[in-house]
């Protein structure tokens, strides 16, 4: 399978970031990729006011989204708010394409490093796989990547991939948190992970305390190795994803089998 991280800067308008989500879907498709991932608010930016933006999964944004979909051919994998109980949203994966819809709630939320995201989002629940050309795949959020529970439950229902879009809040360490989470769960769960961040912000952008994004997107294999990241900056990374390397890790590790908790 081949894939698409699209490492982007989203802003405050969603209409400007569903421009971006277009171009770049295609780029992807161009370059062959059956899959596109976009970062985690993707349709807008933390620190916009999230209730006003937020939308249904049928509501005019999600919908260009399929259009952006059925149009490329891809199957696109996009964050987005939706509207939750108590004036809170939902931080919402959306998963479409030909022949597949699907979201995901993000379900550990970022109350760490004097962020309280769930003041404003309400948490998901339900572990949410999709299939993509007989691909089992596992959807993951941001901060979800520090629990290594969730992508045990993917591998568990069969996923050979987990994506992890994100918005990974910077600061002291938090790249080398980045990098080491991602490679400890791809080991944690003998499966292949791709993770697309925000892209850092660029210095003429306004500073905010809200979590952002720090690039650094990763594909990393079954083994826990890196096969291809970006840096900070825009950027948009096409790989390739061999699904029968995971069985051919799993018979060397058998951490799954071997689980006694």
């Amino acid at each position: 399978m081949r894939l698409a991280l699209a490492q982007i800067t989203t802003g405050l308008d969603p209409d400007r970031n569903l421009a971006t989500v277009r171009d770049q879907a295609r780029r992807a498709a161009d370059a062959g990729a059956r899959l596109v991932v976009f970062p985690e608010s993707t349709m807008a930016r933390f620190g916009a006011p999230l209730a006003e933006v937020a939308e249904p999964l049928d509501g005019p944004w999600a919908g260009a989204v399929r259009g952006i979909a059925e149009e490329t051919g891809t199957v696109v994998v996009v964050g987005m708010f939706t509207p939750a109980p108590g004036g809170r949203v939902a931080n919402t994966l959306l998963a479409t394409g030909p022949g597949l819809d699907a979201s995901y709630d993000k379900i550990h939320l970022y109350d760490a490093f004097g962020c309280t995201e769930s003041e404003h989002v309400a948490p998901g629940s339900e572990v949410v796989t999709i299939d993509v050309d007989g691909v089992r795949i596992g959807l993951a959020t941001c901060y979800d990547v520090r629990f290594p529970e969730l992508f045990r439950a993917h591998a568990d229902a069969g996923a050979a991939l987990s994506l992890l879009p994100a918005s990974w809040g910077p600061g002291p360490g938090k790249v080398e948190q980045w990098q080491l989470l991602l490679r400890a769960r791809a080991l944690d769960a003998t499966l292949w992970l791709a993770a697309a961040d925000q892209a850092a912000p660029a210095p003429s952008e306004p500073e905010t305390t809200a979590p952002v994004g720090v690039g650094h997107s990763a594909l990393v294999g079954p083994d826990g190795t890196v096969r291809d990241a970006l840096g900070p900056e825009p950027g948009l990374l096409v790989a390739d994803v061999d699904v029968d390397e995971v069985e051919a890790v799993r018979r060397k590790v058998s951490v799954l089998a071997n689980r006694r908790l």
